[in-house]
């Protein structure tokens, strides 16, 4: 069964986030109102928080930054990012699970 933060789309893998930024460290600390809550190094300004998640995803799913874009939320904490490319629904939970 899928996570309740992620959906699989015609076009590629969707992920419902919400971000905390100005943590002590990047990571998953778990579920917030349906919602993958990861915590984020970066503070909220001039991009940081959004270019440090693009970048975490990536290297978490080994997976080119090129195939993660924003759908919704740069400038909010809830954000919705698409994912393309050869990765599995399946892979993403387990790379992911909080």
């Amino acid at each position: 069964m899928m996570p309740i933060w992620l959906k699989q789309t015609p076009t590629g893998i969707t992920l419902n986030l919400h971000c905390q930024p100005g943590a002590k460290v990047t990571k998953v600390v778990g579920l917030h109102d349906g919602c993958l809550k990861i915590s984020l190094q970066a503070p909220a300004i001039e991009n940081k928080a959004n270019e440090l998640l693009l970048g975490w995803l990536s290297k978490q799913l080994k997976i080119p930054q090129k195939q993660i874009q924003f759908i919704s939320g740069q400038n909010s904490r809830i954000k919705r990012v698409e994912i393309w490319g050869s990765i599995t629904p399946e892979q993403i939970t387990q790379i992911l699970q909080p």
